[in-house]
């Protein structure tokens, strides 16, 4: 399974990243590309515990359905999303991606011992299932523009 705090799979997702243009349509979906690349900044700031977000008690906060969506399940199209990952800087696309790609390496050397922020749909995560989520998130927003 890929995840983030595989080097290969941080590759992978840097060398798609670098496909991306400003201009990339999505397939599906509201956002701008550069709405998506702040988005994923957003979610990667969550995960390292420096942007706040507000709780939602869903049934994907509990075991099992929170593993298989982690883990097994695709992602689906269109879901919500907490309102304080679509915020961001949209107008300068060269920061906001090499921000992004410096989030995406810098994603390793985190010591996954340390605690983790609780997620706004899943509550308390491991490491590895950051690591998973992290990449499989990723990966849904860069298929959402064919990269």
């Amino acid at each position: 399974m890929k995840t983030l705090w595989q080097e290969d799979s941080r590759q992978e997702i840097t060398r798609r990243l670098h496909k991306l243009t400003p201009d990339s349509r999505a397939r599906w979906g509201k956002m701008n590309a550069s709405q998506m690349v702040a988005h994923l900044n957003n979610s990667l700031r969550m995960a390292a515990g420096e942007l706040a977000t507000s709780p939602r008690n869903l049934a994907i906060r509990y075991p099992p359905l929170k593993q298989m969506i982690i883990y097994w399940l695709p992602f689906p199209k269109g879901v919500p999303t907490a309102p304080e990952l679509l915020s961001g800087d949209t107008t300068d696309w060269v920061s906001a991606t090499t921000a992004l790609r410096q989030r995406i390496s810098g994603f390793a050397t985190r010591d996954p011992g340390q605690p983790w922020p609780l997620h706004p749909a899943f509550g308390k995560l491991t490491s590895r299932s950051w690591g998973v989520l992290g990449y499989r998130h990723i990966d849904h927003h860069l298929k959402q523009f064919g990269v």
